[in-house]
């Protein structure tokens, strides 16, 4: 079994149309959703929800007041500025600035203070027209998602070799942050989608600094090529000069709107597409390797 991740340096790239469009020509594959902080590949797939697990994410702490005695300790300490008096001169702790560190709990000389994990994330196994989709969802301002993404991918990996699937594609999120970096760690191949604008060449020359770092062979796709053919330019010299492999170069195309509205991938829509016809030229490179 391969593992493929599919990224992209920026958002809007089109990275999660394109790994829809994969899955649905890619044959005895298993699918996870690494984009958790704002997880879309859902809205194509339209599962069915077989399994439902809660996720616990970051520490908040509270002060239980009938305990406390305004001593002052925990808002000396408090290195994130989170404990303050409320309006009845009494502590309080503000959710929002705390950082779930926990020192004020056990600082706290009346044990006034206690801490819970939020329970504002799920994840979720389900069923597919085009197979099995693990895929998660946070609640706004939630934390951990790198490690929500290391728990999506361990349960779809789980399945995929009880599977006997031949791929595990995961669709992953943008940018370099720790949800990127939970999507890289022990992937067999990087999908890089590059949008032929000033900031897609920015932000993939980040991204690229990054996977470099766990060495792993790594691909490419343009995608709306068309939108400015300068930057496509300089894309592909940045492509030439660092080795990296070009699957495919995607036309801008407004029926991928069109076939989203539907619910359904590019290919599903019009095979015969220039669009669907580059993306199925991509699979077939990708599975030659």
């Amino acid at each position: 079994m391969k593992e493929i991740t599919i990224l992209s340096g920026k958002g809007g790239t089109g990275k999660t149309s394109i790994t829809a469009a994969l899955a649905s020509i890619a044959s005895q594959a298993v699918f996870c959703d690494n984009d958790v902080d704002a997880a879309d590949l859902h809205l194509i797939m339209r599962p069915t929800i077989r399994e439902e697990h809660t996720f616990l994410g970051g520490w908040t702490a509270t002060i239980n007041e009938n305990i406390c005695n305004d001593c002052g300790i925990c808002a000396d300490i408090c290195r994130f500025d989170a404990i303050h008096l409320n309006g009845h001169e009494r502590l309080e702790i503000n959710p929002f600035s705390c950082d779930g560190c926990r020192l004020c709990e056990r600082l706290c000389p009346v044990q006034a203070i206690t801490s819970a994990q939020s329970t504002n994330n799920s994840w979720y196994v389900s069923d597919t027209r085009f197979g099995v989709l693990v895929h998660a969802k946070m609640g706004p301002g939630e934390e951990n998602s790198g490690k929500l993404v290391s728990e999506v991918r361990k349960k779809a990996k789980e399945l995929a070799i009880e599977g006997d699937a031949r791929y595990l594609i995961n669709d992953g999120p943008p940018g370099i942050g720790c949800a990127a970096i939970s999507s890289l760690t022990g992937t067999d191949l990087v999908i890089m989608v590059i949008e032929s604008t000033i900031s897609g060449l920015h932000d993939v020359r980040r991204l690229y600094e990054l996977i470099q770092i766990f060495s792993i062979p790594t691909y490419a796709l343009l995608n709306k090529i068309d939108i400015n053919p300068l930057s496509t330019s300089e894309i592909e010299e940045f492509l030439k000069e660092k080795s990296i492999p070009l699957l495919g170069k995607i036309p801008f195309d407004e029926r991928m709107v069109e076939a989203m509205i539907e619910g359904k991938t590019i290919i599903e829509f019009n095979e015969s597409l220039e669009t669907s016809k580059v993306i199925m030229e991509a699979w077939n490179k990708i599975e030659n390797l």
